[in-house]
């Protein structure tokens, strides 16, 4: 527990700006949800469609949206994925020569 008298840190004491890396990383992140939510909401109209036999007219054009955007964004999450690992370590050739001429 915390001491009385002492205030907890709130959400205003953290900084408003975010750096580029963190961007990136909520990017990603909400790519990700996006992913695992139209999958499950492709699987949920997959089912809809197999059990139920929906006769409404605009079924057809709509049970497959979440597939084509579970597609979408697979290739999103990819692709920022990538971009986020690869800031995460910036090649330095300086290291990797010292690190061979060490090994040899």
């Amino acid at each position: 527990m915390s001491e009385p008298g002492r205030s907890l840190p709130t959400r205003r004491s953290r900084p408003r700006c975010r750096t580029g890396a963190e961007r990136l990383t909520r990017a990603v992140r909400y790519a990700g949800r996006l992913l695992c939510w139209s999958l499950a909401a492709g699987m949920a109209s997959a089912a809809a469609d197999l059990l139920l036999e929906p006769s409404a007219r605009w079924w057809p054009v709509l049970w497959p949206v979440p597939w084509y955007l579970t597609g979408v964004s697979l290739l999103a999450w990819a692709g920022l994925r990538a971009r986020e690992k690869a800031a995460q370590f910036p090649p330095e050739e300086d290291e990797s020569r010292d690190h061979w001429g060490r090994a040899a």
